[in-house]
């Protein structure tokens, strides 16, 4: 029998471990959060913002989690340690004037998410255990850390409100697809869309910088929002060509 009592438990207890891996998640940032205030005095809203966003990144997991509630895996949990990171420089974006004190710091804590985005999709290679679910959460917590990138620019007065256009766009695409469905077909991968994508988040991240000018910081997003057209312009066109074609299978 494919399925019984024992499988039953077991699935059980995988599911355990992923509530035990969301709840570690959110004991670091508190952790995280704790040290921000005794090393660098950080608002005391701090616990309120990160913690709140962190819970809405968990509560979005356990809302598209697969049915038979398996444990995380190591790729995920990998991903899920990007989620903490980001829902920490997600939860300073309400504290401008902390942020252009520890520009550097707040930079320092966004490429180190920057560089485990590779890592865990390394991992999910290399032992086997890529899933639609895990390609899904890397994508979208992607889309999430571009919008608190460019809010952060925002907040600190360095780029217009302009570039949330740049964050946004992929929320866009998705709303379209809700009246438009051939939109949601699964695209090719493409090494030119994660290549443009990896320069966004490098780019809002340079412009976090206290080095980097005002001036500078829109010339560099303006280019970044450039080749964010032309990713989403190529995807289109290819998208279009195909619009009378079933759907047989979505991303979404």
């Amino acid at each position: 029998m494919a399925d019984g009592p024992g499988r039953t438990s077991t699935l059980r207890r995988r599911g355990c471990w992923g509530w035990v891996d969301l709840g570690a998640g959110l004991a670091l940032v508190a952790l995280l959060v704790e040290w921000v205030h005794w090393a660098f005095s950080a608002p005391g809203g701090l616990r309120l913002t990160a913690g709140g966003v962190y819970v809405a990144i968990a509560t979005a997991v356990l809302w598209a989690w697969p049915a038979a509630r398996q444990g995380i895996g190591w790729a995920n949990r990998i991903t899920l340690l990007r989620a903490v990171f980001i829902a920490l420089v997600a939860g300073l974006i309400a504290y401008p004037a902390f942020i252009q004190r520890h520009a550097e710091g707040i930079a320092a804590l966004a490429l180190l998410a920057l560089l485990l985005d590779g890592i865990d999709g390394w991992v999910a290679r290399h032992t086997h255990s890529a899933t639609r679910f895990g390609a899904r959460f890397d994508m979208e917590l992607d889309a999430f850390f571009i919008v608190v990138l460019c809010a952060a620019l925002v907040a600190l007065d360095k780029v217009g409100s302009w570039v949330l256009v740049i964050g946004l766009a992929r929320y866009a695409f998705v709303g379209a697809g809700l009246y438009w469905p051939w939109l949601h077909r699964e695209l090719p991968v493409s090494y030119l869309r994660k290549t443009i994508c990896v320069w966004q988040v490098a780019t809002l991240l340079v412009c976090l910088l206290p080095l980097v000018t005002s001036s500078w910081a829109v010339a560099l997003t303006a280019l970044a929002a450039a080749l964010l057209v032309l990713s989403f312009g190529r995807d289109l066109v290819w998208l279009w060509r195909r619009r009378r074609a079933p759907l047989r299978d979505s991303v979404f």
